[in-house]
């Protein structure tokens, strides 16, 4: 398998982020290998922390303050599944957002890559926060939906 089939995601071929970060883990044993149903777990509520959704449920009640409207409810609803990735797609006057969530089963890992192009100073003034805590939210709720879709022994 080449290096490329675990790194690259379609949640990069729409715009060169001015953010993008990927995040692996291990592909449990006999875990599903469908993405849809990865993407569907880890932004499921079952696999936020609780820290997490109370971050989120923050950013619902301040973002109207920037003038950004509040995210809805399918903000994280899959959108189209290439080969073996599903892509998430939000995108709003501050900021264009994609997910890809990619199960290699190969390489034996799971990835999820956001990518992030802001649009203006609302954008800017919004994800400075957001992108300090990034990489550990999804950390979280990654190894938290892997926890969820092991089989049990």
């Amino acid at each position: 398998m080449s290096g490329t089939t675990a790194t690259w995601s379609v949640a990069l071929s729409e715009f060169t982020p001015d953010y993008a970060e990927s995040t692996f883990t291990a592909l449990p044993a006999g875990a599903t290998t469908d993405p849809e149903a990865w993407a569907r777990t880890v932004f499921g509520l079952a696999s936020m922390p609780v820290w997490v959704r109370a971050a989120l449920g923050l950013r619902q009640l301040l973002v109207p303050l920037l003038g950004i409207p509040r995210a809805p409810r399918d903000t994280f609803a899959v959108d189209a599944v290439v080969g073996n990735e599903a892509l998430i797609r939000a995108d709003d006057a501050h900021l264009d957002f994609r997910c890809g969530i990619a199960v290699d089963e190969a390489a034996g890992l799971v990835r999820v890559t956001t990518s992030v192009r802001l649009h203006n100073r609302r954008g800017r003034l919004y994800f400075a926060p957001v992108r300090l805590v990034h990489p550990t939210v999804v950390d979280s709720m990654l190894r938290r939906a892997a926890r969820r879709l092991a089989p049990a022994h």
